[in-house]
């Protein structure tokens, strides 16, 4: 086929060099425009690297929430946690493993790469 370019299991992004950007780190959750993933390398401001659309993840979380396996997750772009707070917050993926109160990470299926 002509036209097909890659699995797009993962996407290369491109850490822009504007205000409030910072640096981010290997496994640091990304809101790109519509797009989450996780980052799999060290993503410097100007730098480029890998974002991981799919897959399992251990994130950090919002330390007072208790998860339930299956339960939708969020990611609030704002903290850089996961959370069970839909909100403004983007959909991500569901829990895979129950997360007690208080936790500092939660497991994560990605299931929503991007969400219209």
């Amino acid at each position: 086929m002509k036209n097909w370019i890659q699995p797009g299991n993962t996407v290369s992004w491109t850490n822009e060099d504007v205000t409030g950007a910072a640096d981010v780190a290997s496994g640091d959750g990304v809101v790109a425009g519509s797009l989450f993933g996780v980052a799999q390398v060290d993503i410097p401001v100007g730098e480029t690297g890998e974002l991981a659309l799919v897959g399992a993840f251990e994130l950090p979380k919002v330390e007072a929430q208790a998860w339930t396996f299956g339960q939708r997750i969020y990611f609030d772009a704002a903290t850089g946690l996961a959370t069970s707070t839909a909100s403004s917050n983007k959909l991500i993926g569901v829990a895979i493993e129950a997360a007690a109160n208080p936790t500092t990470k939660g497991k994560v299926r990605l299931t929503a790469a991007f969400t219209l």
